[in-house]
């Protein structure tokens, strides 16, 4: 739930929405299973499963941020296909298959990519969430209450659980509505980007910068697209490292950017403009001393709200009224400044992480 000042912004009726930029791929063959799981940042298994996941750089870093439709046949893989600085996913797994008995083509002529979400029947397989901390800030969803798999076993349909309040994902047939659209409304793209900012899901190229973003830094350990404890996969080296022995230092969040108003209102920001830099500040003007190190980027955002990549320290010194956050935005004659203010969404784990003991 976001903050009393955003909630109008939240569509709490059943809804169906296309999700705009994903290509689709098929994986079929007899190894296909032990080729995906080399490859992905999460156990793949042989009874196949569908699950959100990654492809990593060997450096550790996120090519692509993709679901997993397991099927009958094989699997479906989404991911985002706009243009970034990351190979082209079907000639990166082309690569990769050597003599394997895997085969991989392009579906995305033959699918389109729905959500959907609000109806009771999302809202029945949300189970609660225990969650597993490492000393270096990494967290693991934990599921319990249900011995289903959680990302459920309907064919090219995947619960969502990145968030609490995602609900579904859908693979359609091109051309052909989700057969949810008699019990939904069908609202816009625009409404599923809002929606799952306002839920703090990053989400593809916009959020997850392929070839520099690290897979902590962009919630993947949280939204269950990480495994730490299977076996060698590309950039494995370097996350298990640093779940190990690193410090996480930076969250995608949400933010809402705003400035008061002459009658002691808000307004809220009314264009999209991401990949802003967001400077920190001190809170009190007649402090002295050197400006707070680093800066925040803002991702996608939408209607005043939007995602961040901040530092954890500059969330918590503003959290405490020590620092201030502040974007300046384009306009027509020159530059305006606004206010960023973050906040963590309630389904965020609240657990402390383990303390960790000084040398």
């Amino acid at each position: 739930m976001p903050p009393p000042l955003l909630r109008h912004l939240l569509r709490t009726t059943p809804s169906l929405a296309p999700v705009p930029h994903r290509s689709v791929l098929s994986i079929t063959g007899s190894q296909s299973t032990e080729f995906l799981n080399g490859l992905l940042s999460s156990s793949v298994r042989e009874s196949p499963r569908s699950q959100f996941s990654s492809f990593l750089h060997a450096q550790g870093r996120v090519l692509y941020d993709i679901f997993l439709y397991a099927t009958t046949n094989g699997h479906f893989l989404e991911f985002d296909s706009r243009t970034s600085e990351a190979p082209p996913l079907l000639s990166y797994l082309k690569r990769h298959v050597l003599r394997s008995k895997v085969k991989v083509r392009s579906v995305t002529e033959e699918y389109d990519v729905w959500a959907a979400w609000g109806s009771s029947e999302d809202h029945a397989w949300e189970t609660n969430r225990r969650w597993n901390w490492a000393r270096s800030g990494a967290i693991e969803p934990v599921w319990t209450g249900s011995t289903e798999w959680p990302w459920g076993a309907q064919d090219c349909v995947i619960r969502d659980r990145r968030a609490v309040g995602m609900g579904r994902r859908l693979l359609v047939k091109k051309g052909e509505t989700p057969q949810d659209v008699a019990t939904h409304d069908i609202t816009t793209t625009e409404e599923y980007i809002l929606h799952r900012i306002l839920h703090g899901v990053p989400e593809g190229i916009s959020d997850v910068p392929p070839m520099h973003a690290f897979p902590m830094d962009s919630n993947l350990d949280v939204m269950g697209g990480l495994d730490f404890r299977k076996g060698c996969y590309v950039g494995q080296e370097l996350t298990v490292r640093t779940y190990h022995t690193g410090v996480i230092r930076k969250r995608i969040i949400p933010v809402t950017i705003y400035k008061p108003t002459p009658d002691q209102g808000i307004e809220l920001l009314g264009s999209s403009l991401p990949n802003l830099d967001i400077k920190p500040l001190s809170a009190n003007a007649e402090r002295q001393g050197p400006r707070p190190r680093g800066s925040g980027k803002l991702l996608s955002n939408q209607k005043g709200v939007g995602l961040a990549l901040l530092r954890l320290e500059h969330i918590a010194a503003v959290q405490n009224g020590d620092l201030k956050l502040e974007l300046e935005v384009p306009d027509e004659k020159d530059l305006s400044t606004w206010s960023v203010s973050p906040w963590w969404p309630d389904w965020w784990p609240c657990e402390e992480p383990p303390a960790v003991a000084e040398k």
